[in-house]
């Protein structure tokens, strides 16, 4: 079994930017810039040959590149147990554009549908289900936080595996956009 997600590779002045709210707030797993990302669809525990398939659907793809802002910060989960802490994306109707396109690619390659709402977002910590009033000052201090936009050429499938310190994460196969 290969454990499989589709996302954006930040580039590295995106990730030092978002290393900076990575503080504030004790008691919660912070991610570490390198392994920073937007994922556009989790996939999952999948048996390997099927690698071959899912790498097809995506490679059938067709995007223009386009430039991404990071926006604001928010949380999942609810007022009694926050469970993410993460960075969000003003919006962009081509990020949309392309999650719908990897999202059929896969459903056609023979994977469920996802059924949650794509909510584009970076996760900058796993709170464990941490009261939402802990969290208060901090989304306040950071809710204005906005990167400057960055340009996007590809998107990548990944694979995951845990170790003893954390996920390590290792691109599968990279997707260039086409030039417009």
């Amino acid at each position: 079994m290969i454990r499989l997600f589709v996302a954006l590779e930040l580039p590295d002045r995106a990730r030092d930017r978002l290393s900076g709210l990575c503080n504030g707030v004790p008691d919660v797993r912070w991610v570490e810039p390198a392994n920073m990302h937007m994922t556009l669809r989790f996939i999952g525990e999948v048996e390997e040959p099927l690698l071959p398939e899912i790498d097809h659907a995506l490679s059938n793809v067709r995007s223009s590149g386009f430039s991404l802002t990071l926006e604001g910060v928010g949380i999942f989960g609810d007022r009694r147990r926050a469970r993410t802490l993460w960075a969000g994306v003003q919006g962009c109707e081509s990020l949309r554009v392309l999650q719908g396109r990897i999202e059929s690619a896969l459903v056609r390659a023979g994977l469920d549908a996802e059924p949650r709402k794509f909510h584009p977002h970076v996760t900058l910590a796993r709170l464990k289900g941490m009261k939402v009033d802990k969290l208060v000052s901090y989304l306040q201090a950071n809710a204005a936080f906005r990167s400057e936009a960055f340009p996007l050429s590809e998107f990548v499938l990944y694979s995951s595996s845990l170790g003893r310190s954390g996920a390590v994460y290792a691109p599968e196969a990279r997707y260039p956009f086409i030039s417009a």
